[in-house]
């Protein structure tokens, strides 16, 4: 035998995995077909991201986002927590310092050159003061059905607003703890962020959210919009802030309506028979071209919605539920699929795009997919960033904040940092296909940087599967590397032995519930 094969056969029989039976699995990978780019702000995670970490993983962007955000009120450095927690207001100072908490969060996150998602409150009402305040005080409005068991106001309990009977109570004295909100006041803060970090440069904020889940204010912010809001009004409004946010600083991008789950995007109801039958999705990006037509400015750079899948429970079901972000053939359970048919959601909103406002980008600046704990949402949540990436999302921002050492942290190391040594996917997405993409899927990318072809394989199922891979259009080294994550160590990225490789493709074991990636040098095909 000739030395060299002899030497080859050795590290081959000393490298492979063990065998396991052969899966009828099929997985392909093409190289020149469905290339597009992939917008690295899709691996965004909201503030509160530990630091070190951001750096890590090259955190793209951060959200300073939420509920209490929309009531935010810069010059006092304040908001109220609506119904989340008993309508409080204020933060407990008597000096506040302008902004300070959202520069604060932006100075944090300078290091990682992560650029800061802010929300821009449209709500007609914004917090008055920094001392602490509420809605609902007992002594104005008598006993109610909980109060806050640790802020006390001026020796006062803060009540949730609702009557020992369950009914619900009118804020009879708005004033008295808010403000009116207008475009002249968020434009003293869009002046306060220029001047504070100049021109907005590469790591500097840039990204404006039109406030946060107009849909629920209703509901959310009862005390100060008892009656909700409209598509007119969340539109009207939308448009008079993005307007002065355009005016103050044109580079300045703008996502919006921020809506909530379901019921937030088709908007049900009279309204959507006064506006033709529109879900109010449709109907914001409908207006939002219109005003663009005759005004010759894009205000929405990004059609921006929440999500978070519900119908169901448990491990498998978490591992599945991913597909409602694209698969027509999905069921997840819950009630919107009752009466409009699978979520597919990126396809969904990509297709509102396309049909009322070509050219805006996709944003889902809010979603969970489950805790940050154990191994099935780490999969599932390594899966959500796959398909954002195949299916061309432009920007996603997890709204659940994995501590570094939790499983779901790992999810963002295989992306954004696989080997501890700042490797990434790739950033350009190929045609990567699984005959069975709920239980073996493959997410595929050719890196710019260095030509490596990059596959990250999530098998889902509790069996280890031995299976193929082809490869079309690529010329690949002799051997590939490969990490893996899995049950055996949830601690750590685990490099494997080098995979051999030659130009028809390759097999391998992939285990039980794991996230393998699968880095292979080499060069396209001309």
């Amino acid at each position: 035998m000739h030395v060299s094969l002899k030497i080859f056969l050795s590290v081959f029989l000393l490298t492979a995995p063990p065998a396991f039976p052969q899966s009828s699995i099929k997985l392909s990978v093409d190289a020149k077909a469905g290339r597009h780019p992939i917008n690295p702000n899709i691996y965004g995670i909201a503030n509160g991201v530990d630091p070190a970490f951001a750096q890590e993983i090259k955190l793209p962007n951060t959200r300073w986002g939420g509920d209490a955000t929309s009531r935010y009120n810069w010059q006092v450095d304040a908001s109220n927590s609506g119904k989340d927690w008993y309508f409080m207001g204020g933060a407990g100072v008597s000096t506040p310092i302008p902004g300070a908490q959202v520069d604060q969060m932006i100075h944090k996150y300078l290091p990682a050159s992560t650029t800061p998602l802010i929300t821009i409150p449209i709500i007609p009402f914004v917090n008055k003061t920094s001392d602490w305040n509420c809605s609902y005080p007992v002594s104005l409005y008598g006993a109610q059905a909980s109060v806050n068991p640790y802020v006390h106001p001026n020796g006062g309990d803060c009540g949730n607003g609702v009557t020992l009977n369950g009914d619900q109570l009118l804020d009879t004295a708005v004033y008295a703890n808010h403000i009116d909100n207008s475009p002249d006041l968020q434009k003293g803060w869009m002046e306060h962020l220029l001047s504070t970090f100049g021109k907005f440069p590469a790591h500097a904020p840039w990204f404006f959210q039109l406030d946060n889940e107009p849909g629920g204010w209703g509901n959310t912010h009862v005390d100060v919009e008892p009656d909700g809001a409209t598509y007119d009004t969340i539109f009207e409004l939308g448009r008079k802030y993005a307007a002065m946010v355009k005016a103050a600083h044109p580079p300045a991008q703008i996502l919006g309506p921020s809506d909530f789950t379901h019921a937030g995007w088709v908007g049900t109801g009279p309204d959507q028979a006064e506006h033709n039958g529109l879900y109010s999705g449709q109907w914001y990006l409908k207006k939002m071209a219109a005003y663009e037509d005759r005004n010759g400015v894009r205000l929405l750079d990004y059609f921006d919605e929440h999500y978070y899948p519900t119908g169901g429970s448990g491990d498998q079901w978490t591992l599945d539920v991913t597909r409602s972000l694209w698969d027509p053939t999905y069921n997840s359970g819950s009630w919107f699929e009752q009466y409009y048919g699978s979520i597919q959601l990126i396809p969904r909103f990509k297709s509102w795009i396309n049909d009322y406002y070509p050219g805006t980008k996709l944003a889902i600046s809010e979603y969970s997919f489950g805790p940050n704990t154990g191994l099935v949402n780490a999969l599932a949540q390594a899966d959500v960033l796959g398909i954002f990436g195949r299916e061309g999302a432009d920007f996603a921002n997890l709204w659940t904040i994995p501590d570094p050492t939790q499983p779901v942290a790992y999810s963002f190391r295989l992306f954004r940092n696989y080997d501890g040594q700042g490797s990434a996917f790739g950033d350009i997405g190929i045609s990567s296909t699984s005959t069975d993409q709920s239980q073996l899927a493959i997410y595929g990318a050719i890196r710019r940087a260095d030509h490596s072809l990059t596959l990250l394989v999530i098998n889902k199922t509790q069996t280890a599967m031995q299976t193929g891979v082809s490869l079309a259009n690529f010329h690949p080294a002799n051997t590939a590397e490969t990490f893996s994550y899995s049950a055996a160590n949830l601690n750590e990225i685990v490099p494997g032995a080098s995979l051999p490789v030659d130009a028809q493709g390759f097999s391998t074991n992939f285990p039980a519930r794991s996230a393998t990636m699968i880095v292979l040098p080499g060069a396209e095909r001309n």
